[in-house]
């Protein structure tokens, strides 16, 4: 297995939260030294959707707390904030409180961007939320990536999105409600235009099933694939109970939270090491296509991403 894994979205790890108002330097070092143990060599720290003011000082945090760590540093390659502009519909919100949703704007954008000092490397957001898509273009012109997801945005949304700076759309197959329109859904709608996205995805067997996971990569190919753990605070941890925020987690032996009720997912405590086992064994990938996977690919989309510095 690769000792340089590569994860674009990580909301938090051994027993670490990212997405806490009171995050310690010495919470911060116990998360990268467990990254580090399982074979991370770079990560994107997630911040997810929370009231304006409470992202910007948690992105001011950790990247406080990052700059003051060299293992933080090496393991931190900067920041991917996942919302706050992404729908508020059931299913397409997921585990991200409705309440705090709202729609895409340039100010707003920026006060985060200034929050993160510079270290913001990806963004997701629903297309829909920025109908003229002048978020998407000032983040295009800040050569960070921008990325669809937790989104409904029609096809021709889409195709907005993708000509003012859109490149990426985060972990197809998720951010979705269990039930839509046969033929005319999201997945769907990203598929038609996997030429021009590169695609992320949760490899866990549950947040996609094997063997719709294994139809997706032989759609969209090996080029334009990569994945993502979605790792909230118990992963590395092992199975259990969990206090993580606002949820009370139960994590069963796939890894996988779930919401208190079974109703929706909230995140992956898998790891990258066991990620790298699901890719060769049940999805039946060579290392190579693997390897392409848990880090070529991610590894491009961080390069571009610090290119500007």
């Amino acid at each position: 297995m690769p000792t340089a894994y590569v994860d674009l979205q990580v909301n938090g790890y051994g027993g670490i939260d990212f997405n806490q108002d009171h995050l310690t330097a010495d919470a911060l070092h116990q998360a990268c030294a467990a990254l580090e143990r399982d074979g991370v060599s770079e990560i994107l720290a997630t911040i997810i959707t929370e009231k304006i003011d409470r992202m910007a000082n948690r992105l001011t945090q950790l990247a406080t707390l990052r700059g003051s760590d060299p293992l933080a540093k090496k393991l931190i390659a900067g920041f991917h904030i996942e919302g706050p502009f992404i729908s508020d519909v059931p299913g397409f919100v997921g585990a991200h409180p409705a309440d705090a949703v709202c729609d895409a704007s340039p100010d707003v954008m920026q006060k985060l961007l200034d929050a993160a000092q510079g270290l913001t490397r990806l963004v997701t957001l629903a297309p829909e939320r920025d109908p003229t898509c002048q978020t998407i273009a000032m983040l295009a012109t800040q050569n960070i990536t921008i990325s669809a997801g937790h989104t409904n945005a029609s096809t021709d949304q889409l195709r907005a999105a993708l000509d003012a700076g859109l490149s990426m759309f985060t972990h197809l197959g998720n951010g979705c409600p269990m039930l839509m329109h046969r033929h005319d859904n999201i997945v769907q709608r990203v598929l038609a235009l996997r030429n021009r996205l590169m695609i992320s995805f949760i490899p866990d067997g549950v947040h996609v099933h094997f063997t719709a996971l294994r139809n997706y990569f032989d759609l969209v190919g090996f080029d334009h694939a990569l994945v993502v753990t979605d790792a909230i605070a118990p992963a590395g941890m092992g199975p259990g109970q969990y206090q993580l925020g606002r949820w009370n987690l139960n994590i069963g032996e796939d890894m996988v939270a779930r919401a208190p009720d079974g109703s929706h997912l909230v995140g992956s405590a898998i790891t990258m090491p066991r990620v790298w086992k699901n890719l060769i064994g049940p999805l039946g990938l060579s290392e190579a296509q693997a390897h392409k996977l848990c880090c070529e690919n991610p590894s491009k989309i961080m390069t571009k991403a610090n290119a500007k510095n």
